[in-house]
């Protein structure tokens, strides 16, 4: 799908009754978008970050936290709603079913991100996507374009705008790729689109940056008020409100964001999708720290395997200035450990892999990674901040008691878009994360159903799966 008129006024001229002219082009874009437009990788891409936001939401589903929060509002639901909530085994309506599984999705850190966004887009538009969709009997083909088009105007937001260094990108540009993709699925015209963006743009949450560093899991919940709001967005278009005439202009060029560059939402749309350049997680921690953690997986391959952490005199990281902030040896909780560098390289070593279990009490508690993580610095090196943001660069340098030292650089993430993980590897990651929820039987019917999501004809199939009860109750 070509924009005829992309080249011929920027994007940032404003049309006589005060709208930008990139906003009036997506409405019309988004509005005429078929599923036969979406190029062959896109609609790949698109089902593959469908099947990994379900297993994060699943596996996330199981956190103390999310089993308290599911059996309160349960409490509150008049009978059962229309909406799984993934892996608690039961129904909501739309609004709590898209808090609890947008907020679920991201309790792991394993939500899939998009590096020039610098966000994460799927878990701000899966759960409302899944809401909608069930609500509407959408076929499968509206489903994928629904996700994809909500997925790139909020990554377009993204990279057009420069969020302040105080704000945690949950939570924010996320909550209009929710609204366009529920918009979309209503069949909204191009008027009622630029309508729901501008009232979505004003609901952006106060997302300080500080929580993840602290560990305090409301940064969690982020995403679930994305996903919620972005519903409440196209509502509440519909029932009459209006929003700013240029409202995303307003919000990230001065109050949340500065710098908004509108051409940016209209280069090459169409065209380049960002959903098809996006990145896939492996390492259950930030993604800040994953370049840290691929140099010392290659430092334990040349070590022949595993390194003894009572051998290691210091592990000393070099990487760009966001990563460089993970510096905190001393995490309080899991989210906190999660978002430490030291702490993610020292249980790496100790458990044999930045997995799920590495970062929950157990290993937060064990006095080995906890004195190994001690021995970690961390500094920032310009040159490496200057490679992003299509690079991820960390350097890291393992000393041994005895005198050797051994080292290794990446330039970017495992799973980025220059190194990405096969089609075969999500699908590896969505069994490990769901078959402990489900069984394996049931993941390899999820695992089939989402592949050929594109030509069922209701996507109540998957949604009928994904209300399925975990199969020892409530996991611990």
């Amino acid at each position: 799908m070509t924009i005829v008129t992309q080249n011929v006024i920027p994007a940032s001229v404003l049309l006589q009754d005060g709208q930008p002219r990139w906003l009036q082009q997506w409405g019309r874009f988004a509005a005429d978008a078929r599923f036969a437009d979406l190029p062959a990788p896109v609609v790949d891409r698109t089902k593959l970050v469908l099947l990994d936001c379900i297993g994060a939401i699943a596996a996330g589903m199981q956190e103390p936290e999310m089993r308290n929060l599911v059996a309160r509002l349960g409490r509150r639901e008049a009978g059962d709603g229309q909406v799984p909530v993934i892996g608690a085994g039961r129904r909501m309506s739309a609004l709590l079913a898209s808090l609890l599984n947008g907020t679920a999705g991201t309790m792991l850190e394993l939500d899939e991100g998009n590096q020039y966004a610098r966000g994460h887009p799927g878990i701000h538009v899966v759960p409302a996507a899944l809401a909608a969709g069930e609500r509407l009997s959408v076929s499968g083909a509206d489903l994928i374009v629904a996700i994809a088009l909500g997925y790139e105007i909020g990554s377009r937001v993204g990279i057009a705008s420069k969020l302040r260094v105080t704000m945690h990108p949950h939570g924010t540009w996320g909550t209009i790729g929710a609204a366009l993709t529920a918009a979309r699925l209503e069949r909204a015209t191009p008027d009622q689109i630029i309508e729901t963006i501008n009232l979505a743009s004003s609901f952006g949450l106060s997302t300080s940056r500080r929580t993840m560093l602290e560990g305090g899991t409301v940064r969690n919940t982020y995403a679930g008020f994305s996903n919620q709001l972005g519903l409440m967005a196209w509502d509440m278009q519909v029932s009459g409100f209006i929003g700013e005439t240029d409202g995303v202009g307003t919000v990230y060029g001065t109050v949340i964001a500065d710098q908004f560059r509108p051409d940016e939402m209209v280069l090459e749309l169409g065209e380049r999708w960002e959903i098809a350049r996006n990145y896939f997680k492996r390492h259950a921690a930030c993604r800040y720290t994953h370049g840290a953690l691929d140099a010392l997986g290659e430092i334990v391959r040349q070590a022949g395997g595993s390194i003894s952490p009572a051998a290691v005199e210091s592990i000393e990281v070099d990487t760009y200035v966001w990563a460089a902030q993970l510096d905190s040896a001393e995490p309080k909780n899991m989210l906190a450990a999660k978002f430490s560098l030291p702490f993610a390289l020292a249980t790496y070593i100790v458990n044999g892999a930045a997995s799920v279990p590495a970062f929950r009490e157990e290993a937060q508690a064990n006095a080995i990674v906890r004195d190994l993580a001690r021995r970690v610095s961390v500094r920032e090196d310009a040159t490496l901040t200057a490679m992003l943001p299509g690079l991820r660069p960390a350097r890291v340098r393992v000393r041994f008691t005895d005198g050797r030292q051994l080292s290794a650089e990446v330039l970017t993430n495992k799973g980025d878009t220059e190194d990405p993980y096969s089609p075969d590897d999500v699908r590896s990651k969505f069994r490990e994360l769901t078959e402990p929820v489900w069984g394996g039987s049931h993941v390899e019917h999820v695992i089939a159903e989402v592949d050929a999501i594109d030509g069922a004809s209701d996507i109540r199939g998957l949604t009928g799966l994904l209300a399925r009860s975990p199969q020892h109750g409530w996991l611990q």
